[in-house]
């Protein structure tokens, strides 16, 4: 009979990628505590992380999703598609309303209907693409967003869109209680996304379509249908996204975060997505966001350079990907003794 302990470990060493960011995000905050003599643990500084953080992890919720769906799924128009959605919602309510703050509500509703109809239209280019026209992932994303980024330019000339009303700004700064308002926007998308993938029909197809494509044909599922969907709700979570952008800054620009994608997918593959389909977590994607921001944050307070922040951002990718891929089982389970009893003789 095997002792709780070990049954206990066992359950916690199942899943190597979300142990490993666990103790990776600990380590990381004890020893950014002791080097900074604990201004690491300010709440200021905690605020600052958690108004940070969601930015880039509702990208990586964007990646997340289109990497499941397998065939090399992926979506790298997230960031255009986040820009484009915060400038085009920001130019129309401007127009509506000249006045925000004298039509906040109104602004702000405008504002977010437009930018996330906008979000919307962009994954549905993308998701037709890949499902309807057989275009590579990578090849039809990046195609969008060069186009995506193109349009932002033609709409401003280059320039930014400033000023929007109190209440769009309060989804970028506010707070309720002591905990920022994006972090229970990101929160909240997680947990529905999460909900989703676990628990609903569509969440089951996905990962099958991402596991066997060809399984999940011959099974009845409308691939395409599934296909078109995911990129759709990848289209919205970046316009979330882009709202939180616009928010912060009280301002959108057409190259705004243009170093957020390739962090986006660094997240995910850390977070346990794998880049063939059919697996990933949202909790271990939001397990490695922390342990990034925990990361980057003891830097900018160390003051080092950021040079040093994506060397040791590459180092931890690697060591996920090296102690998660290991063969080694931690608990290996025991044989069954042999048969002692004779063989029996053929007929």
């Amino acid at each position: 009979m095997k002792c709780f302990p070990e049954v206990y470990l066992r359950r916690l060493t199942a899943d190597r990628h979300i142990l490993f960011l666990l103790v990776a995000s600990v380590a990381v905050a004890l020893l950014a505590t002791l080097l900074t003599q604990g201004t690491f643990m300010s709440a200021d500084n905690w605020q600052s992380m958690a108004t940070q953080l969601p930015e880039l992890g509702l990208l990586a919720l964007c990646i997340l999703i289109t990497m499941v769906s397998g065939n090399g799924g992926i979506d790298l128009s997230v960031v255009a598609t986040a820009n484009l959605s915060a400038i085009t919602a920001g130019l129309i309510a401007r127009r509506v309303y000249p006045e925000p703050d004298s039509a906040n509500v109104a602004f702000t509703l405008t504002f977010l209907s437009v930018a996330l109809l906008v979000g919307l239209a962009c994954g549905l280019i993308n998701g037709l693409l890949v499902a309807r026209l057989r275009f590579a992932p990578i090849l039809a994303t990046l195609g969008t967003s060069l186009a995506f980024q193109g349009v932002g330019y033609a709409l401003t000339n280059g320039s930014a869109v400033i000023g929007f009303s109190t209440g769009v700004q309060n989804l970028g700064l506010g707070t309720l209680g002591p905990i920022p308002v994006p972090l229970l926007i990101y929160l909240g998308v997680a947990g529905l996304l999460a909900w989703v993938l676990s628990s609903t029909p569509y969440g089951l197809r996905l990962y099958l379509l991402g596991t066997n494509s060809r399984a999940a044909h011959f099974t009845g599922i409308d691939t395409a249908r599934v296909l078109i969907t995911t990129y759709a709700v990848a289209g919205v979570l970046a316009a979330v996204s882009g709202i939180i952008f616009g928010a912060r800054a009280n301002s959108i620009k057409v190259d705004y975060g243009s170093s957020y994608l390739l962090i986006a997918i660094l997240i995910a593959v850390m977070g346990g997505v794998n880049p063939a389909g059919g697996a990933g977590k949202v909790l271990g994607l939001l397990l490695a966001t922390t342990a990034l921001q925990f990361l980057s944050s003891s830097l900018n307070l160390l003051g080092l350079s950021n040079f040093l922040k994506d060397f040791t951002w590459g180092l931890l990718l690697l060591l996920s990907i090296a102690l998660t891929s290991s063969r080694l089982n931690l608990w290996p389970t025991r044989s069954p003794p042999a048969s002692t009893s004779p063989p029996t003789a053929p007929p």
